[in-house]
């Protein structure tokens, strides 16, 4: 049996990292639920829940790969420094705005 425990953090840091990139699909995904039949409560539920599978799809598939390249401590590290430097440029893009 493999035990998933040791990639659960990498996979929600690198959830987090890319969650940004991520969200302009999720703009079109927006977009056709306000075309669509469901109410606003499930358009939101059905977005809340397919940017999180999405997320965590993305996060996993990444950490995975890079722990097979290099190690999951490693690609946890890495997550880690992703979510930190998109924090980084978020903090001084809206510095310039100012």
């Amino acid at each position: 049996m493999v035990d998933w425990s040791s990639l659960l953090p990498g996979m929600a840091l690198w959830a987090l990292a890319l969650y940004l990139p991520l969200s302009k699909p999720l703009g079109r995904l927006e977009a056709a639920l306000a075309d669509g039949p469901l109410g606003a409560g499930l358009q939101q539920i059905a977005l809340l829940v397919s940017s999180l599978l999405l997320a965590l799809a993305v996060g996993g598939i990444t950490q995975l790969g890079l722990s097979w390249i290099l190690s999951p401590s490693w690609a946890a590290s890495l997550g880690l420094m992703a979510v930190l430097a998109g924090a980084f440029w978020s903090l001084a893009s809206r510095r310039q705005e100012d």
